[in-house]
């Protein structure tokens, strides 16, 4: 995907997310997420964040010190998410909203890891909520191949690690592999939730390779 293309998708995502959010219940809102110790509503407030440049951050911790406390990079992501939830719930479905048609984003990435972000945090709050949130399937190809990519980078280290080497994922719905080894087949939206770390997935996918997964999974 071109540079237009790409923030096409992140605005078209954000726009759905937002009317996803504006439906839901004060109940819903407090339901836990796909990411372990976040609820729904963390999840949202941490979608607020996809634009923080080196001075935001600054000021931010400037403003909540408390973030100095927070040792590792995972941590750091979930507290800052955890006081952003504390605004009221209109302003953080208008903070998404407000973000349509702005390219900027987070310092010290590109604005694939912004795709990721709206695709997958999406998820993170539609699915333990049985409810539809689609994802285009080029723009969710294109933030698979940037997850497989960058998976043992520093990048990559926020996401859970699941025994995926020995690997070969194929989508079923596009033309997307990656990987060698026993085959692991499903949408590819099941897959980039699978290679962010969402056993959630695992359900929607067959092949020898994901039968293997499964009991990992079961095991662990």
């Amino acid at each position: 995907m071109n540079d237009d293309e790409l923030w096409a998708a992140i605005d078209d995502q954000r726009r759905r997310t937002a009317d996803l959010l504006e439906t839901l219940t004060p109940t819903q809102w407090q339901q836990p997420s796909l990411c372990d110790g976040w609820t729904v509503r963390d999840v949202a407030a941490h979608l607020t964040l996809q634009q923080q440049r080196f001075r935001d951050v600054l000021s931010f911790t400037r403003h909540h010190p408390a973030l100095l406390r927070s040792l590792t990079l995972n941590r750091i992501i979930h507290d800052s998410a955890v006081l952003q939830a504390r605004m009221p719930t209109d302003e953080i479905i208008g903070r998404i909203r407000g973000m349509v048609g702005s390219r900027r984003h987070n310092a010290f990435v590109s604005e694939r890891e912004t795709l990721i972000d709206i695709l997958v945090h999406g998820q993170d709050i539609a699915v333990p909520l049985r409810l539809e949130l689609a994802m285009p399937v080029d723009a969710t190809a294109e933030a698979a191949t940037r997850v497989w990519r960058i998976r043992n980078t520093w990048l990559g280290s926020v996401n859970r690690k699941l025994p995926l080497d020995g690997h070969r994922l194929s989508a079923t719905d596009t033309d997307w592999s990656v990987g060698d080894g026993i085959e692991v087949r499903g949408p590819i939206g099941a897959l980039l939730l699978l290679v962010t770390g969402r056993p959630a997935a695992l359900a929607q996918l067959s092949g020898e390779g994901a039968e293997a997964l499964k009991r990992g999974a079961l095991a662990a």
